[in-house]
């Protein structure tokens, strides 16, 4: 599935969600401002620096990413090769653990609870895998499937409009949701996320910015531009978009790819 597929096929579905953001719910975000605070929020952009460059296999058409205990895993896309994966740093080889069915099209990945959950994009299931990458679950949810990740007690999910949406990890339902704005106007094609120290970052689709949202006002507070990653790539002409965000937190870094980069990306965000 390409670039231009999935835009048309999500066209009608983003729009309608555009036309009901008004009307969303919030947890915090509702109450109302006065007459004398500014209701537009500006984003500030955000500096960076590369720290590191580790090989990435160009296989890997990356639908999200999450680092933990030192262990990079990685969700793939595409039918007939979306897969759940551990990554190899030094090599950039890949350790599939778990394949989805070649009708299913692989989207976003986090880590809850000790557990892996896997989106897909329209056949409304989560996959949800131990640390062994052993299938355990298999959740239902409506609507498409982007981005995903977690706070430690909710999950929050992307679909490709303007909306996240907090979900409950055990049913897979919605429980509110937010729409982001980005110098107040909404903000589309939100699509891998992760949760850093009480902010949902997330890729927006089809560019190289990555942006920090605070989800109790569904505010984009700040972003990064990163064209300079997909600059230098080298002998990589499958490369596509930039996506995949994971956190480290022991040294508070981002580790950043694209769909079938060949290299993966350490950076340090300066605010």
């Amino acid at each position: 599935m390409n670039i231009a597929t999935k835009i048309i096929t999500t066209s009608v579905a983003i729009a309608w969600l555009l036309a009901a953001c008004g009307g969303v719910s919030h947890s915090k975000s509702d109450t109302p401002q006065s007459d004398n605070e500014d209701k537009t929020v500006m984003a500030a952009l955000y500096d960076y620096r590369i720290v590191a460059e580790y090989p990435h296999s160009t296989l890997s058409y990356t639908q999200g990413l999450q680092y933990h205990d030192g262990v990079m895993w990685e969700g793939s896309g595409q039918e007939g090769e979306s897969h759940l994966m551990t990554i190899d740093m030094k090599s950039g080889n890949r350790h599939i653990l778990a394949s989805l069915l070649d009708t299913e099209f692989g989207e976003g990945i986090t880590i809850h609870r000790n557990h892996i959950y896997q989106l897909t994009w329209t056949s409304g299931k989560a996959y949800v895998y131990d640390l062994d990458g052993k299938l355990i679950d298999t959740k239902s949810y409506r609507g498409e499937g982007w981005g995903i990740t977690s706070d430690g007690e909710h999950l929050y999910m992307s679909d490709g409009s303007s909306t996240i949406r907090r979900v409950n990890p055990d049913t897979m339902r919605t429980e509110a949701s937010i729409c982001v704005t980005y110098n107040g106007q909404p903000l589309d094609y939100i699509n891998e996320l992760e949760w850093i120290d009480g902010y949902i970052w997330a890729n927006i689709y089809l560019t190289s910015s990555i942006v920090q949202i605070d989800p109790e006002r569904g505010v984009v507070v700040g972003y990064i531009d990163l064209p300079e990653l997909h600059n230098r790539l080298k002998n990589n002409p499958e490369a596509e978009v930039l996506n995949g965000i994971a956190y480290n937190p022991e040294n508070g870094h981002l580790y950043v790819t694209g769909k079938d980069w060949n290299t993966l990306f350490e950076i340090e965000v300066i605010k």
